[in-house]
């Protein structure tokens, strides 16, 4: 059975900096492409950033490119999403998924497991 469990979120000020952790069992990280999204209320999840079967390949989207960093740790068999220079609009509900394929993808639909999410909540 997989699942996968977000933490670290919390209750930050704009422009501190923040680590979310995704804990994978059922899986190998590093067989999957490992994506994070996130749903801020009353909108859609959105595509934050995924790696790829190769650390090397990384996807972000625009608003936090330069600000979010996604990193795999096969040792621990862990995901995390580094978000420095956090701006209010970053505040959402974060989700961590895994697809079973090679390419990076960015629509939801794409990725067959999903946790059950970390608030992230950025003061202004």
């Amino acid at each position: 059975q997989v699942q996968l469990v977000e933490s670290g979120g919390r209750l930050v000020q704009a422009g501190d900096s923040l680590r979310l952790s995704c804990a994978a069992s059922g899986l190998t990280v590093s067989s999957y492409t490992m994506g994070w999204f996130r749903q801020a209320p009353g909108k859609e999840r959105e595509f934050v950033a995924a790696i790829g079967w190769s650390t090397r390949a990384t996807a972000y989207t625009d608003s936090v490119k330069g600000r979010f960093t996604i990193a795999r740790d096969n040792a621990k068999n862990t995901v995390n999403l580094q978000m420095d220079s956090l701006k209010p609009e970053d505040t959402a509900v974060y989700y961590c998924a895994a697809r079973n394929g090679a390419l990076l993808r960015t629509g939801t639909a794409n990725y067959d497991y999903w946790g059950q999410g970390t608030q992230v909540t950025v003061s202004s």
